[in-house]
């Protein structure tokens, strides 16, 4: 054979081999580009009789299809919150000057009637408890001759009864302060907030608020011990594994809904692969990226046994998502059941009789605790500087803390069919079911989310 067709098909053998050499690196590093965030993201979750599996298949075919569809009703998009309240933990506190951090609020006609306080009464259940409201007054004129000190006593002790069954801090919504806010028209999504403004949020609610594991690493505080036993009861574990959930599950819409570029002709939003990485990647977080996605699933199945507990709620003929659009009313109504009953269907439910349930005085003394230290979380939401990351922190505290206040009032929901409209056993307002559907919603999306970032990291080319 001629040297120069020897050299010829040494020098192509070369080539093929380096190209396959460079195939196979890619693929691996791309592989490990997904198993770094997602290695430990399979199998059965801590404390829970289920596994992510179940959760991603039954999440992403059931219930996120149904829950968009109802949370882009007029009941639902539009949210009555009060952006103005001052932070009650420090006084330097700025606003944020980044024109995305903006929230635009509704205009008087925007806002459909039947959502307006003022026209209340106007709708199906308001007139029945008018009548029940007409009746206790002529059987109770004695309340005519109360002094209004009495009075103000005995709505007080009313505001102090209702607050005592929440988990959160809601709103005013009588204040002049609180607006009507189009959730679609102000979508969450990345802002550029970030760096010491944010992150004296988050280390407020971790290092102050919250039951943390001495194994959990914190950048915000190096120096912490690492003694690598976690020592908390199920309780301080489970109120933990919530906050890293949330906080998991707003990181992952940041990276999916990020402003990849910004030109004169239009705004390019959508999936920051290494933004994901940043937040999520078992190298880059000392190992914590992959356990706050757990986490997300663990958030999960509290939510949706909530929306499995409410189901007789909602189901009374007495309720109504009432916005003055009556046929629009009734089907979304039929469309909220549905997906109540398809996640009561959901077959490896979260056990909640689990916590609380030791010493009955101890019991008691730790659903305190976890109680009040969930709504000092809820308040820290009015130190957020970013008015979109404001309204959707304090929309989706408000969320947990109504599915908390559910899961925990299983007695009174139960006893709702042997009370009176004017008087029940269990009550929800307008406020906490908006909050709660749609902060559901945003955990539904993270875990639909989820299954972008696998494929997007597994195509990785590094």
């Amino acid at each position: 054979m001629p040297n120069s067709v020897h050299c010829q098909m040494t020098m192509k053998s070369f080539i093929l081999l380096a190209l396959l050499l460079s195939s196979v690196h890619k693929t691996t590093a791309a592989g490990s580009a997904a198993h770094r965030c997602f290695c430990q993201v399979t199998g059965n979750l801590d404390d829970c009789a289920c596994d992510v599996e179940t959760i991603d298949s039954f999440n992403n075919k059931e219930i996120f299809p149904k829950l968009q569809k109802l949370l882009s009703s007029d009941y639902f998009r539009f949210y009555k919150v009060n952006l103005n309240n001052p932070c009650p933990f420090w006084t330097d506190h700025s606003q944020c000057g980044l024109k995305y951090c903006a929230v635009k609020p509704c205009t008087e006609g925007e806002v459909p009637e039947g959502l307006k306080s003022s026209s209340y009464k106007y709708s199906e259940a308001a007139g029945q408890d008018i009548e029940e409201c007409e009746k206790a007054e002529k059987l109770g004129a004695v309340n005519g001759s109360l002094s209004d000190e009495t009075r103000q006593a005995l709505q007080e002790w009313k505001k102090h009864d209702d607050e005592s069954d929440r988990f959160c801090m809601l709103d005013d919504e009588d204040s002049p302060e609180s607006q009507y806010v189009d959730l679609l028209l102000n979508p969450e999504r990345f802002t550029g907030y970030r760096g010491p403004e944010a992150w004296r949020i988050w280390n407020s609610i971790y290092e102050e608020n919250c039951f943390k594991p001495y194994s959990v690493k914190r950048p915000l505080n190096p120096l912490a011990s690492n003694s690598g036993d976690d020592g908390l009861c199920v309780e301080k574990r489970a109120f933990f594994r919530l906050i890293s959930g949330l906080h998991a599950s707003i990181n992952i819409h940041l990276s999916a809904r990020y402003l990849l570029d910004e030109n004169w002709f239009e705004l390019k939003w959508g999936h920051n692969v290494s933004e994901f990485q940043l937040r999520f990647d078992e190298e880059l977080t000392e190992g914590e990226g992959p356990k706050r996605l757990r986490n997300l699933y663990f958030l999960y199945l509290i939510e949706l046994r909530a929306l499995a507990k409410i189901l007789p709620y909602f189901e009374r003929p007495t309720f109504h998502l009432y916005t003055g659009q009556p046929t629009e009313d009734n089907e979304n109504k039929n469309l909220l059941l549905e997906l109540l009953h398809v996640a009561k269907s959901f077959p490896l439910h979260f056990d909640e009789t689990a916590l609380f349930a030791g010493n009955k005085k101890e019991a008691m003394k730790l659903k305190e605790d976890f109680k009040l230290t969930f709504k000092n979380i809820s308040r820290i939401m009015d130190c957020v500087e970013c008015f979109k990351c404001r309204l959707w922190g304090k929309l989706q505290t408000q969320g947990l803390g109504t599915a908390l206040k559910i899961l925990f009032s299983e007695r009174q929901i139960e006893a709702m069919p042997n009370t009176s409209n004017t008087n029940p056993s269990f009550q929800l307002s307008r406020q906490e079911i908006v909050s709660l559907f749609n902060a559901f919603g945003r955990i539904s999306t993270s875990v639909r989310e989820l299954e972008n970032f696998r494929s997007l990291l597994s195509n990785l080319k590094q």
